[in-house]
């Protein structure tokens, strides 16, 4: 069986890809757009653009449906335009925070503005995580500082850590914090990630400096490096606007690290990688991350949705990654994603058959709450499949699962 699909031409993507451009500008474009207009709704338009505009453009454009070709492989890796894509996305980035700290700081805009603006910022900062994440992943020396760098605005230098060393080793298993398991709500699984990832990267930063002979207090010490950063960036802005923007700060900084973690939620939820005869985990495949294949948000995230082949291959870059026909498919763009997993019963509703139709409806193969814990599935045994009604959603799923079909 083919695993991955072909096309003929190198990447006929390949200048779309400055409009992943677009999110950082969103922190620059508020005041412009209500001047213009005298439309107050622009100071949310990072929301507005990321769950509703997107979904949108997701549905009217649909499936992206080509893969480089293996030959282009090493070319489209080694080709330099791809990593000025995301090398740009930083200045844009700093510049609109420079930009809202001003406006923020500011007596012009009445409270409910100030608001959008740092929720705006605040889907910026996320979307600067993912940045981070195609940069925290190469070799370079360089870029792995740039990830660092985009991670500032966030306070979530941690992640630099965490997600190179422990969750790719553990990504699909009841041992990482990240992988959110079946039955669990996102708002359960929010605490759970964000201090269980925290706390795993402290533990492999020190271990990895203690094999290195060195103290937790030094320069080589890569949390406090990206600490360091976000220390840096939030004093000077304090000095330059004063303590009015903490803040200001302080929000779209949760609002960053909580869009990450929603992602985080929705990228592995209920899968988990099968048992080798020796105990191991087996080595992550295409199966154990859900796949999205959507034109548009795709480009928006540097091929973010294309997760199944990042898991499988971490070293590939974004240009180069595959959409695959084992991977289990999500029924739309993480964008609309986003909003269902906000309300469970929604989600649950489209996502818990799919977990289940994933493992042939053996329940006991996907990644479910510790026992004892354990969300009731009612007339549910083993190798069972589950509809949304068997699942405690009654005739509103069977609606809302139709629609996502």
């Amino acid at each position: 069986m083919t695993i991955f699909k072909h096309t003929q031409a190198r990447d006929p993507k390949r200048y779309l890809w400055m409009l992943g451009l677009i999110a950082p500008a969103c922190a620059l474009l508020p005041s412009q757009l209500v001047a213009r207009t005298g439309l107050e709704v622009f100071w949310w338009i990072g929301p507005v653009i990321v769950l509703v505009l997107i979904p949108l453009l997701d549905l009217a454009v649909g499936d992206d449906g080509s893969n480089p070709r293996e030959e282009d492989y090493a070319a489209l890796s080694n080709d330099r335009y791809y990593r000025w894509c995301t090398y740009l996305f930083l200045p844009i980035q700093f510049l609109g925070l420079l930009v809202a700290g001003y406006l923020w700081s500011g007596a012009a805009l009445s409270p409910a503005d100030k608001l959008g603006l740092a929720v705006t910022l605040g889907f910026v900062s996320g979307i600067g995580i993912n940045a981070a994440h195609e940069l925290g992943h190469r070799a370079e020396h360089l870029e792995r500082w740039l990830a660092k760098i985009a991670l500032a605005q966030s306070g979530y230098g941690h992640f630099f850590v965490e997600h190179n060393r422990g969750h790719h080793v553990r990504v699909a298993t009841p041992e990482d914090p990240a992988s959110a398991r079946l039955g669990e709500s996102l708002w359960e699984f929010l605490p759970r990630s964000v201090l269980g990832g925290f706390r795993s990267a402290l533990s492999l930063e020190r271990e990895r400096l203690s094999r290195k002979g060195k103290r937790w207090f030094s320069r080589d010490n890569h949390l406090l490096q990206a600490w360091s950063m976000s220390v840096a960036l939030f004093g000077t802005m304090i000095v330059v606007f004063g303590p009015v923007v903490i803040p200001f700060l302080a929000l779209q900084a949760v609002i960053g690290a909580g869009l990450l973690e929603t992602v985080n939620y929705i990228e592995h939820y209920g899968l988990l990688r099968p048992r080798r005869a020796d105990g191991r985990y087996a080595r992550c495949s295409p199966r154990d991350s859900w796949n999205s294949d959507r034109l548009v948000t795709n480009l928006f995230l540097f091929h973010l949705q294309r997760h199944s082949d990042h898991h499988a291959n971490p070293g590939r870059r974004y240009q180069t990654l595959r959409s695959s026909e084992q991977a289990p498919q999500l029924p739309a763009g993480y964008a609309s994603m986003i909003v269902l997993a906000a309300v469970p019963p929604l989600w649950r509703a489209v996502m818990d058959h799919r977990v289940l139709a994933h493992y042939g409806g053996d329940i006991t193969l996907a990644n479910t709450k510790p026992r004892g814990k354990r969300h009731h599935v009612p007339g549910l045994g083993a190798r069972r499949s589950a509809m949304p009604g068997q699942l405690g959603l009654g005739r509103f799923g069977h609606r809302v699962s139709r629609r996502f079909s």
